[in-house]
């Protein structure tokens, strides 16, 4: 049978071997991938991830595939990386995860059952506390995390436990209590507070009052199934594409959006919107 017409998975094993052979060749013969450590690539990984998020988010079907490909290489070259320094190549990286996954899935590999992807996920954490030996509530959550998929992992851990709203709704009013406290927080301020040069740091409880808010709406959108990092690109991405287009509006009218008075400029803004 001709190469070109391989079973799928040889294929897949000659391609994953073709790349790793790649990988490996760069690192003994191109002089900047000689110099890369693993702090560099986790870095250029870091990047090449929000890339990922930003075509999958738009629906570009060939920008995801393509930056699925660069993360693909990075994976390899963070594993040749390991390699090199004892912790093991890309067969162990790749064997860690089949154990992990199948150990996670007992209802997949084992005789347990999961009627639900609720079920699936308390029995992921159980297994983690119990089989893997993870200590605590928040066990292995790094701090490191981006500030709303590390509010997002706790509320996970808590709930599960279940330490958690029964529903979305009640959280609805746990946001609307965090606006009403931050309020009163920003009447009692005195007058010059948030003025320029007046700026509130993490000794103001205007500060804690607007993080506790932000923490609730994360908690909302989790009851909700929805991932407010993605939300919230989302909406500052329908901002930006508003503000530019209100720009180009005020151009076409002969007017300077940066010049005119607020009231002008959400004129325009609204008619962007529509």
């Amino acid at each position: 049978m001709p190469a070109s017409e391989s079973p799928p998975e040889e294929q897949l094993a000659e391609t994953l071997l073709e790349l790793d052979r790649l990988v490996r060749r760069l690192r003994r013969e191109c002089p900047w991938d000689r110099e890369q450590g693993v702090d560099d690539i986790v870095g250029y990984t870091l990047e090449e991830t929000y890339e990922l998020i930003d075509a999958a988010h738009a629906g570009n079907g060939a920008g995801v595939a393509g930056e699925l490909g660069d993360l693909l290489y990075h994976v390899f070259f963070l594993s040749s990386l390991a390699q090199e320094r004892g912790w093991g190549g890309p067969v162990e990286v790749a064997q860690a995860v089949i154990d992990k996954l199948v150990l996670r899935h007992p209802h997949v590999f084992g005789a347990e059952s999961a009627g639900s992807a609720a079920e699936v996920v308390n029995r992921w954490e159980e297994i983690k506390r119990e089989r893997e030996g993870r200590q605590g509530i928040f066990h292995d959550t790094p701090a490191s995390l981006p500030a709303l998929l590390y509010a997002r992992r706790l509320q996970g851990r808590a709930a599960a436990v279940g330490f958690d709203w029964d529903a979305a709704a009640p959280v609805f009013a746990k946001v609307d209590e965090e606006i009403r406290e931050l309020k009163d927080e920003l009447a009692a301020e005195p007058p010059a507070a948030g003025e320029p040069g007046n700026k509130r740091g993490p000794g103001s409880g205007a500060y804690h009052e607007v993080g506790d808010l932000i923490f609730a709406v994360v908690n909302l959108a989790r009851k909700l199934d929805v991932d407010p990092e993605l939300a919230l690109r989302s909406a500052a991405r329908r901002f930006q594409e508003r503000v530019e287009t209100a720009v180009s509006l005020a151009a076409a009218g002969g007017e300077d959006f940066s010049r005119l008075p607020a009231g002008r400029q959400e004129e325009y803004y609204q008619q962007a919107k529509k």
